[in-house]
């Protein structure tokens, strides 16, 4: 049984990811009062504690743990964000965790791993310091280290691109089929490549081309995922359908022509999104895909990201919300898990989360090789 904190912690989702067989918590973190009651209802009472990480303390966190992991909010990082990066007050948070990480070392039980995941804008945040800034944390800490960019899309039916950091203590040996020399297309995007190659010298000495294999073939669809009679999300009328369709581009309008035409039945994602219209005014578009993924789920800030279906049968076309239960199938949520009633905080949940099966391939190829190896070594001595 491996041991783990989780940090930032939302609806448990890395725990969901983790799963209990192989995977114990023994702590977990988080501000908010409405997330925190969706994962006591999830997980139980008794490890969560609901707090500013700014206030927590090494003797909240019990014993030695094989991983430490921290999705800390993007909002700062994000290319939609502010631009305030790692010094805004909500990205910024990172700060306080890893401080718990350095008293944690301090005390002689540091974390033999430690994760982060983030948006794909921290490689570019204040010209790439920001990610170098992090690099160095793990450098100075004794970890050597690497990243990954994983889009969920390879797992479910949502678009979904996210930086996993991954550091492990110096003296922990990884096993030599988990690294390689040189980066791999598939999981080292040239923005990483680029961020990386801005970082100090010392941070690429001791830096990992973390080695995965190529992830099994998708075999859902986002059509799979869709509630013919969601109970908590209304098909529109007739009117407001026509009324959404009445903001589609000739672009747009001509993909859902096509899929008029297509013989099976197929689902759209939508979102509304301000362009410029042929005299330079701003116009509110209704932009769709019909490439059998959803588009990145997001927190339904103002209402206008809050992601729209339209249905197509033939002919008959209907639109509605994205439901709940359809989030969260979109992160790889089981069906049994427990959702909040109110629409906004079940979409927001999921819109902050990890993807869970992503946190399980991770888990299955990075995490558990390297702490079995350890594990094994420590036996034998």
């Amino acid at each position: 049984m491996f041991d783990f904190f989780e940090f930032f912690a939302g609806g448990g989702m890395v725990r969901a990811g983790l799963g209990g067989a192989k995977w114990r918590c023994r702590f977990a973190n988080d501000f908010d009062h409405k997330k925190s009651a969706v994962y006591r209802c999830n997980w139980g009472d008794g490890i969560l504690k609901t707090a500013d990480v700014r206030t927590l303390a090494t003797n909240d966190m019990p014993g030695d743990v094989d991983l430490a992991w921290a999705s800390f909010p993007c909002q700062d990082l994000s290319l939609a964000g502010g631009g305030a990066g790692l010094k805004g007050d909500r990205s910024g948070t990172f700060w306080p965790f890893w401080s718990l990480m350095k008293d944690l070392i301090a005390e002689g039980r540091p974390p033999r791993i430690i994760a982060l995941e983030n948006v794909c804008g921290t490689l570019t945040s204040h010209d790439g310091k920001d990610f170098a800034a992090i690099c160095s944390t793990f450098e100075r800490a004794g970890y050597v280290f690497g990243a990954l960019v994983i889009d969920a899309a390879h797992f479910v039916p949502q678009s979904r691109p996210r930086l996993f950091m991954i550091g492990v203590r110096s003296d922990v040996e990884i096993p030599a089929v988990l690294t390689q020399s040189a980066a791999s297309p598939l999981w080292h995007t040239r923005a990483l490549r680029t961020a990386l190659d801005n970082t100090p010298a010392k941070v690429r000495e001791n830096w990992i081309w973390w080695s995965l294999p190529e992830p099994p073939r998708r075999n859902t669809s986002f059509a799979d995922l869709v509630e013919d009679n969601p109970s908590d999300v209304k098909w529109h009328t007739p009117a407001e359908t026509r009324r959404l369709l009445g903001m589609m581009s000739d672009v747009n309008r001509a993909k859902l022509d096509a899929a008029k035409g297509a013989k099976r039945r197929l689902v759209g994602a939508i979102y509304k999104r301000t362009r410029l219209d042929e005299a330079g005014r701003k116009v509110q578009r209704a932009e769709i895909r019909f490439d059998d993924v959803a588009g990145c789920l997001r927190t339904p800030a103002g209402g206008s990201s809050r992601q729209t279906i339209m249905l197509i049968e033939g002919k008959k076309v209907r639109s509605r919300l994205l439901s709940p239960r359809e989030a969260a199938r979109l992160m790889g949520l089981p069906e049994e898990y427990v959702l909040p009633n109110n629409y906004n905080e079940a979409y927001h949940l999921a819109g902050d989360g990890v993807a869970v099966p992503v946190v399980s391939f991770l888990a299955t190829n990075i995490f558990e090789p390297i702490l079995a190896s350890a594990l094994a070594a420590q036996k034998a001595a």
